[in-house]
C-alpha cells in the first residue's frame, strides 16, 4: 500500500500525520509526506514542521519520503497523485464555522473532488483505529469502498459495521419494519438489499475482518451519527462517484458532504464503482442469464 500524507505545516496537519502513522505502521505501507508552501517565505518553517512530523512517523515504524512543493495546494496534490499512484491520500482540515453548505475549509472538498485516490480526512485527535462504520446504501457501487475498508481494517486489526438506513415508513407498515430490522432474515433473503449486504459482509470476513450489519430507519444523517455515538466508531466510510462524460472530477453527494460537515471523527471518502447492469444482477440472483 502507498499512502500520501499532505501537510501545510500547520496544527491541523498533525492529525493527518498521526492517522497516517496509525495506518502505515501496521500495514507496512510506503508513506510520502507531502508539504506544500503557498508562499516562498513558508518554505523554511514548512521543512522544519515536516521534519518534526517525519520524526513522529518514524516513532511508529514508518520511514516517510519527504516531498516539498510550492504553489496552490489542490493543484500540487493533484500533480503528485497524477505522477505517482497512491492507494490512499490523508489530509487534515479546519472547521470554518457552521454556515452555508461547507463547514470545513473549502480546500478539503476541492481535494476530494479533484484527485483519483480515496481521501481520508483526519478530523479530531485520533489515537486509535479499531471500529469502522461503512455507510453502504445497500447498493453494489459501494463495493470498491467495502474492499478498501476491508484491506485497511485487516491491516490495523479493526472491526467493521455495515450500516444501511431506510426511510421511516408509515405505521401501517410496522411488520415490514420489523422484518427489515431482523438482520439475519434480511441477509438470508433473496432481495437485492439482502444479497448486497450479505456479499459485502462475506467479503470483509474473507479478509479476516469481524463484520456486522446494522439496519436503521429514519433520517439518514441522524441515524448515521446515532450509530457512530452508540458504536464508538473511529472512522466513517462514505462514497463519491466519478462525474459522467468527459469530466474527470468526483461528485460528493449530499450525505457525504453532511457527514464531513458534522463529523467529530475521521472520514474516509472512497471511490464508488460503476453501477452494475440489470443483466449482471439477475445472473447473480438466479444463476442464469437474463
Amino acid at each position: 500500500m502507498k499512502i500520501l500524507i499532505c501537510s501545510d505545516g500547520k496544527p491541523a496537519a498533525d492529525n493527518a500525520t498521526r492517522i497516517g502513522g496509525l495506518l502505515a505502521g501496521p500495514s507496512h505501507a510506503e508513506a510520502t509526506l507531502l508539504g506544500i508552501a503557498e508562499k516562498p517565505s513558508d518554505e523554511r518553517p514548512l521543512r522544519d514542521a515536516l521534519e518534526a512530523q517525519a520524526q513522529s512517523l518514524r516513532a511508529d515504524g514508518v520511514a516517510p519520503e519527504i516531498v516539498v512543493r510550492a504553489g496552490e495546494p489542490v493543484r500540487q496534490i493533484l500533480n503528485q497523485t497524477s505522477t505517482t499512484t497512491y492507494d490512499l491520500v490523508v489530509i487534515g482540515c479546519r472547521h470554518t464555522g457552521r454556515t452555508g453548505l461547507y463547514w470545513r475549509s473549502e480546500k478539503t472538498y476541492e481535494v476530494i473532488k479533484a484527485i483519483p485516490p480515496p481521501v481520508l480526512v483526519a478530523i479530531g485527535e485520533c489515537n486509535r483505529l479499531k471500529r469502522f462504520l461503512v455507510c453502504t446504501g445497500g447498493k453494489e457501487f459501494i463495493e470498491e469502498a467495502v474492499q478498501l475498508t476491508g484491506k485497511v481494517a485487516a491491516a490495523v486489526g479493526a472491526s467493521v459495521t455495515l450500516l444501511h438506513v431506510m426511510a421511516e415508513p408509515p405505521a401501517i407498515y410496522a411488520d415490514l419494519v420489523r422484518l427489515e430490522e431482523d438482520v439475519n432474515r434480511l441477509l438470508e433473503s433473496r432481495s437485492e438489499l439482502g444479497l448486497n449486504l450479505r456479499r459485502q459482509k462475506e467479503e470483509l470476513e474473507r479478509l479476516g475482518v469481524p463484520a456486522e450489519v446494522h439496519v436503521r430507519h429514519g433520517i439518514v444523517i441522524d441515524q448515521v451519527f446515532t450509530e457512530v455515538r452508540q458504536g464508538d466508531h473511529d472512522l466513517i466510510v462514505t462514497g463519491s462517484s466519478r462525474a459522467r462524460g468527459m469530466l474527470r472530477h468526483y461528485i460528493m453527494g449530499d450525505l457525504t458532504r453532511s457527514i464531513l460537515n458534522h463529523a467529530n471523527c475521521s472520514v474516509l471518502v472512497a471511490r464508488s464503482g460503476k453501477l452494475a447492469s440489470a443483466r449482471g444482477f439477475w445472473e447473480r440472483l438466479f444463476g442464469t442469464k437474463a
